[in-house]
């Protein structure tokens, strides 16, 4: 088995020093000004963490999150919760095996468990992202078209073609983070008015981080941890992290800033919606993301159809741009190509992506419930080699220093790993 990778990393004393010392005492900033400076220092972390959040809060996610509101109430709000502690801690664990390694995390994989290994978990995650573009592709369009009318297919084309204008930008990673920043922060405000819009029973939805397991949750209870505890997303965020170039010194820094909010923004969204959900669709079975909308207008008229659309299509552009993206980069990435998003490859790969989105969306003239379900299918493969590998790395002294997990973070790799594996034997099962 080939060798750990050497450890390639800045002296922890010497970049502690230049975070902390700010020269002669006597020259030091009033309190207020460092407040603010690190502050604007905080802020600057944002973005790698966001992607992530940004492609596991799609399509997907939001149906899953409508169908439990309008079936089962709030009692399964407790399941965000898990399944977002659990996104944080492979989260952490992806930027900090970036933040330590020269190399990307795919590139580490083959370097420390063999080149078959690390192309398997590139072109994984690839097959995952292609099958993911097409929901959306429709889900984009259809937001647009909630909100403006005319064809869906032609609102995707339209998104598709903004999303490819992107890769001929220069600082192509840049663009891609603060678009991000920006839809998710419209998506925020349009889910809060929508849930406030719904006049929810707030103390029943207090009620449901409870844990409990209603009879007949079945395979929409796998669904809710599949699309919030996204190990794909979680995977690419240390890709993210190394195209931001952060550094191993600013590693407090980012979990704060970036790593735990650009995480718990897009749990804190899908629980609005079961939020919402539960008090306008209760008891609705099948109730759909177009259903919740129209169920607004007699209590905010067109405004709450066109508050709850654009935070739809936010969604949905959001995780299209992100997922192209990523999908993109670890096929590059898995095929020795490399995974500089200013490779000419890797943009030839994201708008491979991208085209298989919109012409499957064509073809099938509608949403392609059964391609959606494959990708479901195929996260069964790719999901555990991912999860397994984030621990793997994360644990391997040589390569993490004292950046490795701590007796802590493997109790929750090990319960994300069981949730992984369970979603997997509940969706073969489902499928047997």
């Amino acid at each position: 088995m080939p060798d750990a990778v050497p450890t390639h990393r800045t002296s922890r004393t010497s970049g502690e020093s230049h975070r902390f010392d700010s020269g002669d005492s006597s020259t030091s900033p009033a309190p207020r000004a460092g407040r603010s400076a690190r502050l604007v220092r905080l802020l600057a972390l944002m973005g790698p963490a966001f992607v992530a959040g940004a492609w596991q809060f799609g399509p997907g996610n939001l149906t899953s999150a409508v169908q439990a509101g309008s079936r089962f109430g709030y009692s399964l709000i407790w399941v965000l919760v898990i399944s977002t502690v659990l996104m944080i801690a492979f989260t952490d664990m992806s930027v900090r095996i970036a933040l330590v390694s020269r190399d990307s995390v795919v590139e580490t994989v083959k370097r420390t468990l063999g080149r078959a290994v690390g192309g398997a978990a590139g072109l994984g995650v690839f097959v995952i992202a292609l099958m993911f573009s097409v929901g959306n592709a429709v889900g984009a369009g259809l937001g647009l078209s909630l909100v403006l009318g005319g064809s869906p297919v032609w609102w995707t084309f339209a998104c598709t073609a903004v999303v490819a204008t992107f890769l001929f930008t220069r600082g192509l990673y840049g663009v891609i983070e603060k678009v991000l920043l920006a839809m998710i922060a419209t998506m925020a405000v349009c889910f809060v008015i929508t849930a406030v819009l719904s006049r929810p029973d707030w103390t029943g939805a207090a009620a449901g981080l409870v844990p409990t397991i209603p009879p007949g949750t079945g395979l929409l209870l796998v669904a809710l941890v599949g699309t919030n505890f996204s190990i794909n997303a979680a995977f690419y965020t240390g890709y993210a992290s190394r195209e931001r170039g952060l550094h191993r010194d600013q590693y407090r820094e980012t979990t704060l800033a970036d790593t735990i909010p650009g995480i718990v923004a897009p749990g804190i969204m899908t629980a609005l919606v079961i939020i919402a959900s539960a008090a306008v669709l209760r008891d609705e079975q099948g109730a759909s993301l177009a259903e919740l909308a129209g169920v607004l207008e007699p209590i905010a008229g067109q405004t709450g159809r066109i508050i709850f659309a654009l935070g739809f299509f936010g969604a949905a552009f959001s995780s299209m741009l992100a997922n192209a993206t990523a999908g993109g980069t670890l096929l590059s990435d898995g095929l020795g190509w490399g995974n500089q998003l200013s490779s000419g490859r890797v943009r030839l790969a994201i708008l491979g992506v991208l085209a298989f989105g919109a012409t499957v969306t064509a073809v099938a003239g509608g949403s392609p419930i059964q391609l959606i379900i494959t990708a479901q299918a195929l996260t069964v493969v790719v999901a555990p080699l991912l999860g397994i590998l984030l621990v793997i790395l994360a644990n391997n002294r040589r390569l993490m220093g004292d950046l490795r997990n701590r007796w802590w973070h493997n109790p929750l790799a090990a319960l994300g790993l069981a949730a992984i594996l369970a979603t997997c034997y509940s969706l073969i099962t489902s499928f047997s």
